[in-house]
């Protein structure tokens, strides 16, 4: 697996509650590449649950949509906007877990329109939740100028998540 580089990292005023590193209510995403597909490890926090010790199923679903995102951004290396997102949520998934592992990758691609499928594991490798989302992608000029978006690469070397 190779680490990816976030691409708006210096980025002024870059503040996505998904991926942003510096937004203190966000969910702070980091994303890997291993083969076809999309990783993210993720530690659920007791903030973010509906009921008590159950991750709120809109975190979820923010995980998910957020994790097809960057497969666009690194699998299709353009920038694009969910239109359709369709959720199962199959298993509780418990804020006391000391992780969760998101996969994504990219099941169709219709011109500019992409399906992504994800899925969303406890910390016992349990398929708790599995999102379908669709993707309206930009031409890659459009990503440039509207969304600052040049590239985005991985880090040069193999590594391990820790979990």
């Amino acid at each position: 697996m190779k680490k990816i580089i976030n691409p708006w990292k210096e980025e002024e005023g870059y503040c996505c509650f998904g991926c942003a590193p510096g937004n203190e209510a966000g969910v702070k995403m980091e994303f890997y590449e291993d083969g076809d597909e999309i990783v993210s490890i993720w530690k659920p926090r007791p903030e973010y649950q509906g009921w008590i010790d159950t991750l709120h199923g809109g975190i979820q679903a923010v995980l998910l949509d957020e994790i097809c995102a960057w497969v666009v951004l690194r699998k299709l290396q353009t920038t694009g906007v969910t239109s359709k997102m369709e959720t199962r949520y199959r298993k509780p998934v418990d804020t006391r877990d000391s992780h969760v592992v998101l996969r994504a990758s990219l099941k169709e691609r219709k011109r500019n329109i992409v399906f992504i499928e994800a899925r969303l594991y406890n910390q016992d490798g349990e398929l708790c939740t599995e999102a379908l989302c669709t993707y309206f992608t930009f031409p890659p000029e459009k990503a440039r100028e509207e969304m600052h978006f040049q590239r985005c690469d991985v880090e040069p070397e193999e590594i391990l998540p820790l979990i």
